[in-house]
């Protein structure tokens, strides 16, 4: 078997060890925080390009009308559950997960398990501010990560020369970039760069801006119990209600046709 191959097999192996569930259509891992990390170092090793989303409820309702986002989602390596409706479903169908795995938490998690093996990390997205201060932050807490680089890329689509640098920037020098551009955007963005030469993109919404503190947090009562959406329209209505107030209520409807049978998804 030549190298290639070999790498192909052991990926194949590694792919069939996670378990998924179908949410409307969405592949979503049925895995936690450990079976996470176990998962995304076995993606380190290959050398290649891998990319991760966290799918929540905005997620998966929002495929439904946009065919480039179902796409990037179900062709990313992993798609996981960070939204406890998706951790309910999982749980339904037989897996026994704790709870969801979090963009915040699992930025904080992995750079815990991982800092001492000189990891390199990008930030990308965001601001300048936020970025600062994510960095700060982020070496406080863990004086032995490696950050390379951060860039706050405008919010517009990028040139050509634009899109140049930012490979400059990034290709081989990164093992992990995460990246912050809140969804659809950040796994349409990660889908179209998966030339980019890095070990590993992680879409991880507005965890930028929760640890700068530019957002508060809502309360872990609330996140456990599914409320999150409800802290997050309080605190910014005129941009979330759409999602929440429309998207919610339509997941609701969906999944329910979904388990009954009467609307049928393929993954």
């Amino acid at each position: 078997m030549d190298p290639v191959s070999s790498l192909d097999a052991r990926k194949s192996i590694r792919r069939e060890e996670v378990r998924y569930i179908n949410v409307l259509g969405v592949r979503i891992a049925a895995l936690g925080y450990s079976g996470t990390i176990a998962e995304l170092e076995r993606l380190l090793e290959d050398g290649r390009t891998h990319y991760v989303c966290l799918s929540n409820v905005h997620t998966v309702t929002t495929s439904q009308f946009d065919v480039e986002l179902k796409t990037a989602v179900n062709e990313a390596d992993l798609a996981l559950p960070d939204g406890m409706p998706l951790v309910w479903l999982a749980n339904l169908e037989g897996h026994d997960l704790e709870g969801r795995v979090y963009g915040p938490e699992l930025l904080d998690r992995f750079c815990a398990a991982t800092a001492r093996r000189g990891l390199r990390h990008f930030f990308y997205g965001g601001t300048e501010s936020v970025l600062q201060t994510l960095a700060a932050r982020m070496r406080e807490r863990y004086p032995r990560i490696n950050i390379v680089g951060t860039h706050a890329p405008p919010f517009r689509a990028l040139t050509v020369q634009e899109e140049d640098q930012v490979a400059q920037l990034i290709n081989d020098r990164v093992d992990i970039l995460w990246v912050g551009l809140g969804c659809p955007k950040q796994e349409k963005w990660m889908h179209a760069h998966r030339s980019l030469r890095v070990g590993l993109m992680i879409g991880v919404g507005a965890a930028f801006d929760f640890h700068a503190g530019r957002i508060p947090q809502a309360p872990l009562w609330m996140q456990r119990r599914g409320l999150e959406w409800f802290f997050r329209l309080v605190q910014e209505p005129r941009r979330l209600w759409r999602r929440y107030l429309l998207l919610n209520p339509l997941f609701i409807v969906l999944t329910l046709l979904q388990r009954l049978g009467l609307k049928r998804y393929d993954a």
